[in-house]
């Protein structure tokens, strides 16, 4: 009996084996021969609205808002919501306003019979904008050039009503920071193979950008109001198609942001973004699934292996290939996503993730967040 149960793991560690080869070599592939645009930035000439919604950022805004609002662009108005804040946001904006003339303030005052959210928030900006264009991030990230408005706008044309862009974390001192950031790089990875394999399902909202019409002809945030998240992610996985979404990828559209820097504010932030992965399109919820799970079992058992002292060899070598198939196509896209560094993490970093993701994907399914700031 004992040889049956052994038989049965081994055969469930290549299966899991199988499958995360089928991700990485169908359509991580992709993103590793993705070749950004380069050279000078395009000359765009469409109007563009920034939006940005804002709880008690006061500090953020005053090192954070220069960078977008001084952005070499043409045609851009920059739109902050000003969400129920009682720090000295509004003094901040105030004085950014007399500087800036292409900067819209919407302010919305606390309610005591009506809480209001981000998706809330965003509502009231988009319908203050007066562009087609909208393209949107936090007040805690800083865009790495004067230029990403131009490159993130060129996308615009053929059909493409959204396009994706990336937002990593500010490299900092620590383990948890380089957790985050890998983590970071994993997703995108995730997110931008499925743009390129025509399965787009998710996006970023520090560097997201989409149409006011597919805004508005979808009826906004409405299907998941009531969800304190997925103002990003939602919205693209019920809107992005293979022919409406395109990627930007160009170093100077990255939008940097600081990671938490504590293990209970990470935690509740990992908690609210998982919890929405429920929402999403059976089709994705299965694939970001079958990733998980085989990527979580395939550690398991690999360890197992081990500890009873079954097939180890044919274990190890199994787990060598993948590992070095996933360095070789890796090592392109940390290249390209200016993390190569990370590498040095990956043969730790990899199994903690797969953990993660099975514990949080828990986590996020039984328990609700209640608060999104």
């Amino acid at each position: 009996m004992e040889t049956y149960v052994q038989n049965a793991l081994f055969i469930l560690f290549q299966l899991c084996f199988i499958v995360q080869l089928y991700y990485l070599i169908s359509r991580h592939t992709r993103l590793a021969g993705y070749k950004p645009a380069m050279g000078p930035p395009p000359q765009v000439l469409i109007p563009v609205s920034v939006i940005i919604s804002a709880r008690n950022e006061a500090q953020n805004l005053q090192e954070n808002l220069p960078a977008i609002l001084e952005q070499k662009y043409p045609d851009f108005e920059v739109v902050v919501i000003n969400d129920c804040s009682y720090d000295r946001s509004d003094e901040v904006l105030e004085e950014l306003e007399k500087r800036y003339r292409h900067l819209k303030v919407v302010t919305i005052t606390e309610h005591d019979r009506f809480k209001t959210g981000k998706k809330f928030a965003l509502t009231l900006g988009i319908k203050a904008s007066k562009n087609e264009y909208l393209l949107f991030t936090d007040a805690d990230c800083r865009p790495a050039s004067e230029n990403w408005i131009s490159r993130m706008a060129a996308n615009f044309s053929g059909g493409v009503e959204i396009v994706l862009g990336y937002s990593p974390y500010t490299k900092r001192p620590g383990l948890l920071n380089a957790f985050t950031r890998f983590e970071t790089v994993k997703t995108a990875i995730n997110y931008l193979s499925g743009a390129l394999t025509g399965d787009p399902y998710m996006g970023v909202g520090r560097n997201l950008a989409y149409t006011k019409t597919l805004f508005f002809s979808a009826k906004g945030f409405a299907s998941h109001m009531h969800v304190l998240s997925g103002d990003d992610d939602l919205f693209v996985n019920q809107h992005a198609t293979s022919s409406n979404t395109a990627i930007e990828l160009n170093p100077e559209t990255f939008v940097y942001t600081e990671a938490k820097t504590g293990f209970k504010s990470w935690f509740r932030q990992k908690k609210r973004h998982m919890g929405v992965g429920k929402l999403y399109k059976n089709k994705h919820r299965r694939m970001i699934s079958f990733d998980a799970l085989s990527g979580f079992i395939f550690y398991i058992l690999l360890i197992l292996s081990f500890s009873l002292k079954y097939e180890p060899v044919l274990a190890l070598g199994l787990f060598g290939l993948r590992m070095i198939l996933q360095l070789a196509i890796y090592n392109r896209i940390f290249k390209k996503l200016e993390a190569k560094n990370l590498l040095w993490y990956f043969p730790i970093f990899d199994l903690i993730y797969y953990m993660y993701l099975t514990v949080f994907g828990v986590i996020g399914t039984f328990f609700k967040t209640k608060q999104w700031k």
